[in-house]
């Protein structure tokens, strides 16, 4: 395909629309000199370029590779690599690097599935963006394969890499809050989303998270971290969901919703809440775990356990247990819990890192991904089609 025509279609961000497994076969190339990862990035935008950027600070790994359609967003990323990488407009011809050890994709939502599907064919390790695919039979044909390959495959779910999420997770699974009956997630933000476009003709290889063709809106760029984070404390997938949602406030001709809000119930009796506005930020990112001997808050950088029962003097000892647990007590949110954790993305990076060099299943695998992306088709199904969704066993088996 030409890339004009490419461009005009405007599903740039696929980078391309033909199947890899008859043109490569499996790689021979497990790491490249020295033990340095060659990763390859699919998608330059600014979760590509940031990713690349992080891996700036990380021995043993090098970015030589990096794929956009878009001239002016390759240049932009290549520019924050220290490597050089070389720069390609199809991640084809990315894939037939045979130096490239491993990719990383970060193209819009509805490309995941085909571009990894194709790096798995070719032989590459794969860390894909969440959410890791659009549509049931995305997700499907994209578990299978990577089910049945000797590669490593990371979902990029990155608090699932959080130290921080990880103790806050063996706390909840240890009793610290009893009985769960509840999360409570949001994730609000005040602003239109938007990007700016430079020429019309890119509004929606860059703005595509605003329609439904390539995105899942909201609830997949943002929500699916804290349903992943749900499905992990609970060892669960939940039965059924019901949710509305609407372009209610920013009226820019946009058709993925500007506020969203989904109840999912799983088969123990938990129910969890998940809100995401476009214009209230009141607490941004939270997550509540509700219990019958306490509450955990997180956000993205911090964590609380306030316990349940009137306690007019607390001290440490009512948060036996809290590791690092100071007398830093907030009155709304209660007691910190003081974790050492890098920014969860990097810890992610070091975490594939790690999985290739020991060829180790990642925390955020491909079924940890795949329970989360069928868990934001269900929500999608129930806001679109106001109904409720109860969860296939097709699907995975």
């Amino acid at each position: 395909m030409e890339r004009r025509s490419f461009i005009k279609k405007t599903s740039m961000a696929t980078l391309g629309v033909a199947s890899m497994g008859h043109l490569y076969g499996t790689s021979s190339s497990y790491l490249g000199a020295n033990n340095t990862i060659n990763i390859g990035v699919i998608g330059a935008g600014d979760r590509g370029g940031g990713l690349t950027s992080i891996i700036n600070s990380i021995e043993g790994i090098n970015v030589i590779g990096l794929c956009d359609v878009l001239p002016f967003r390759l240049e932009k990323a290549m520019a924050k690599s220290n490597s050089k990488p070389k720069g390609y407009d199809n991640y084809y011809r990315l894939l037939e690097n045979k130096d490239i050890d491993a990719v990383i994709i970060s193209t819009p939502f509805h490309s995941h599935s085909k571009i990894a599907i194709d790096a798995l064919d070719a032989g590459k390790h794969v860390y894909c963006e969440k959410t890791l695919a659009k549509g049931y039979d995305g997700i499907k044909a994209l578990t299978i394969k990577a089910e049945n390959s000797n590669r490593i495959f990371q979902t990029g779910h990155q608090y699932h890499s959080s130290r921080l999420y990880t103790h806050v997770v063996d706390l909840i699974k240890n009793g610290k809050v009893g009985k769960i009956s509840a999360f409570e997630c949001q994730w609000n933000r005040h602003g239109n989303w938007r990007r700016s476009v430079p020429d019309p003709k890119f509004e929606k290889a860059i703005n595509w998270r605003m329609y439904r063709e390539f995105s899942g809106g909201l609830l997949a760029e943002l929500c699916s971290h804290q349903i992943d984070f749900a499905n992990w404390v609970l060892d669960e997938t939940p039965e059924k969901v019901m949710g509305v949602g609407g372009i209610d406030y920013w009226k820019d001709g946009r058709e993925t919703y500007d506020n969203i809000h989904l109840i999912y119930s799983y088969e123990s009796g938990v129910k969890a809440t998940f809100t995401c506005l476009t214009s209230n930020a009141k607490d941004g990112y939270q997550i509540k775990v509700i219990g019958d001997k306490g509450t955990i808050i997180i956000d993205t950088k911090h964590a609380w356990f306030y316990p349940e029962g009137k306690r007019e003097n607390r001290i440490i000892e009512d948060v036996d247990g809290v590791s690092g647990a100071t007398s830093q007590w907030d009155a709304e949110k209660g007691m910190r819990i003081n974790v050492e954790h890098l920014d969860p993305s990097k810890q992610a990076l070091l975490d594939f890192r790690t999985a290739i060099y020991n060829n180790r299943k990642p925390a955020s695998n491909i079924i940890t991904g795949a329970k989360s992306a069928i868990c934001v088709q269900m929500g999608l199904d129930a806001m679109y089609n106001d109904e409720i969704v109860v969860w296939n066993n097709k699907i995975l088996k």
